[in-house]
């Protein structure tokens, strides 16, 4: 199913929720993308919109991996299973709250110009965003609504992953999903137009709600068209033999023998991860392939002792690295994050490893062990946020350690995610040109 924008995707799925008119619900959009499709619902329904402000609580040192999340009205949902196994303080938690707890009031103000959150108290609330990637946002969204007082959480997107839906299920009392392709990359492949939304849409539409106007079916914007690297055609979705299981993939292959970067995560769902997506689509352009997939199975991932197992990480990532090669025979590089990176460096550490390059963004490399760490061979890039103190203070550790070819590059002011503006788009032209001139795809 192929949606020709936000506005047409929320016309669509207001369809499929005209069963829930009758409650009277509350339309809450994620910010910003879910906010157009949650406009339109809202219109449908005749029922108040509104904006259901998230952060996720990260693990200070794996921030993708999360230990809670807040909402407005000092709502907390927290994980003491995941606060247990990653050793997190309670100072931690008390000052990665304090942050979050700052942007999620700078968003909330900035969203409503001044006006005050709608009660949910009682109410049937229906959480809207324009696609699923990995659902963490959208799970913690509907813990959220729900301790905020709805009395029926319905999850309501567009297009989803087939596991991702299958996980979310679970998440609210009814999930309504269009379409849960097989072939699925990213969320901006299934729209026409996936132009960015700005703050100032979300802005207009919450005022056109609150004050009642509307906006003219034509009314949909005409601004530069994104699309994805990952169309049908250029990727190919593949079955790794890892093993006693079998792990999903995406393989891309710009130039036929070519040099491919395999992508390294230590949680599950990291084809999906936009951000490994938008590196990705950097060294594609750049003729470097890439695969990237999933280190854990959609069961093991709900097991969160399994993101710190970094053996089992390893050593899967090292058995794919042999199936790609009798697949391919290919020069072969890793791209890891957070704990993935620890694997991806104790995986290149094998004596048969032969890897030409590793590159690490916010990873854990000290997780990989002392040891192992002199015995990478592979030029290594280890890429942290200024910002992102601890881990900056692990990387230099294991920086320490390391005896081959190596290099720390700092990305002033960014975070763990590198969500800050231009600190991913750095991440990507530090790994490309890193892998490029270790595989000799560019003067040295």
């Amino acid at each position: 199913m192929l949606f020709t924008d936000r506005a047409d995707a929320g016309r669509r799925l207001a369809e499929a929720l005209r069963h829930l008119e009758k409650e009277e619900p509350v339309v809450l959009g994620l910010p910003r993308g879910g906010v157009p499709v949650a406009y339109q619902v809202a219109q449908a329904l005749r029922a108040p919109l509104d904006v259901i402000v998230v952060r996720k609580l990260g693990v200070p040192y794996q921030r993708e991996l999360g230990f809670g999340a807040i909402g407005e009205g000092g709502v907390r949902v927290l994980s003491d299973d995941i606060i247990r196994r990653g050793r997190v303080a309670p100072e931690d938690v008390e000052a990665v709250q304090r942050t979050e707890e700052a942007e999620l009031s700078r968003r909330a103000e900035r969203f409503r110009a001044g006006r005050s959150r709608l009660p949910l108290d009682g109410r049937t609330a229906i959480v809207v965003d324009d696609g699923i990637a990995t659902g963490s946002t959208a799970a913690a969204a509907c813990q959220v609504v729900r301790a905020q007082g709805a009395a029926r959480v319905v999850l309501a997107v567009p297009v989803a992953p087939p596991d991702a839906a299958e996980r979310l299920r679970t998440a609210a009392d009814e999930f309504v999903c269009l379409s849960t392709p097989y072939a699925f990359a990213a969320v901006g492949e299934w729209y026409e137009d996936f132009s960015q939304t700005s703050d100032d849409e979300v802005v207009s539409l919450l005022s056109q709600a609150a004050s009642g106007t509307t906006v003219a079916r034509s009314g949909t914007r005409h601004g530069p068209r994104t699309t994805t690297a990952h169309r049908a055609g250029d990727w190919e979705e593949v079955r790794i033999e890892a093993g006693p299981v079998r792990l999903v993939g995406d393989l891309t292959l710009p130039v036929p023998g070519g040099p491919v970067v395999m992508f390294a995560h230590g949680s599950g769902s990291s084809r999906h991860s936009p951000r490994n997506r938008a590196v990705a689509t950097a060294l594609n352009r750049a003729g470097l392939g890439t695969l990237l997939f999933d280190l854990l199975t959609p069961a093991e991932e709900a097991d969160r002792a399994k993101v710190f197992d970094i053996e089992t990480l390893a050593r899967r990532l090292a058995e794919a690295t042999r199936w790609l090669r009798a697949r391919e025979s290919v020069p072969i590089g890793y791209f890891g994050a957070s704990t993935g990176a620890a694997a991806a460096l104790r995986a290149a550490a094998y004596p048969d490893a032969d890897i030409g390059a590793v590159v690490s963004r916010g990873g854990r490399p000290d997780l990989a062990g002392r040891s192992l760490l002199s015995a990478v061979q592979a030029p290594t890039l280890l890429i942290v946020g200024g910002a992102d103190t601890l881990v900056l203070d692990l990387n230099r550790q294991a920086q320490s350690a390391l005896v081959c070819e190596n290099r720390l590059e700092v990305v002033p002011g960014a975070t763990h995610l590198f969500e800050e503006r231009g600190a991913l788009d750095r991440v990507s032209t530090l790994a490309r040109d890193w892998f490029t001139r270790h595989f000799h795809l560019l003067p040295a």
